[in-house]
């Protein structure tokens, strides 16, 4: 694995976005780890998730100021153009259906206002949370899509601004919790982890760091930074 720096998602966030009295959408938002944090940094903060499972996670968490969380597609907001100062794909861009990758960054152009920045972030498949994750669910053609969806996207009306690469670790509290993210994420896993809950357990403890909160899973990741004309 390539030696890069080990930095938190939040801190590359707020450094690549100006948060601070500014409307963003978040596409692709989960449980909505990332709204609330943007929310506390001043932003006013949208999630739009299409997983019923993590939509109810999202809208049960405690509410820390005005977020709103949304049942929609990224390759098709249902928004008014101009709507946003900025938006973010965390993780998100290459769970987008391949076909509809270009269509949802063409949309996060149209939301968003001139001079308005989109990030993407996208994990680059290696290292020790790759490798857990691989047997469960090897996303390494559909990340390698989402970056060319990227690439394709700086020209016309966006520009590519910067591109940064980090590690950042996942972390869990233990197996379970991250066996329940998991199948949140995609029920269909259920299955996979009910026949091959062993080999899983032992492939968590043998990857991942120790620590007294848990268990750390480093993950390189690529994070590009698309402004509006």
């Amino acid at each position: 694995m390539e030696n890069l720096p080990n930095r938190r998602n939040s801190d590359v966030l707020r450094e690549l976005l100006a948060l601070d009295g500014a409307v963003i959408l978040d596409i692709g938002c989960g449980p909505g780890a990332l709204v609330r944090l943007m929310e506390r940094s001043g932003a006013r903060a949208i999630g739009l998730e299409n997983n019923p499972a993590q939509l109810d996670k999202a809208r049960a968490a405690d509410p820390v100021g005005g977020e709103s969380y949304v049942a929609g597609v990224g390759q098709q907001l249902p928004f008014a153009s101009g709507a946003f100062d900025g938006a973010v794909f965390f993780n998100s861009l290459h769970h987008i259906p391949r076909d509809h990758m270009d269509a949802a960054i063409s949309e996060a152009a149209r939301v968003v206002g001139a001079g308005g920045s989109i990030a993407v972030f996208e994990p680059v498949a290696e290292g020790p949370f790759q490798e857990l994750a691989a047997p469960v669910d090897d996303e390494t053609v559909v990340r390698d899509l989402a970056l060319a969806a990227i690439r394709r996207a700086d020209g016309g009306e966006l520009a590519m601004r910067r591109e940064l690469r980090y590690v950042y670790a996942h972390r869990y509290t233990d197996y379970e919790a991250y066996r329940e993210e998991m199948v949140r994420i995609d029920a269909s896993r259920q299955g996979l982890f009910d026949g091959q809950d062993d080999a899983f357990r032992e492939a968590f403890h043998r990857l991942g760091r120790a620590g007294d909160k848990g268990y750390a899973f480093d993950q390189p990741m690529r994070v590009n930074l698309l402004i509006k004309a």
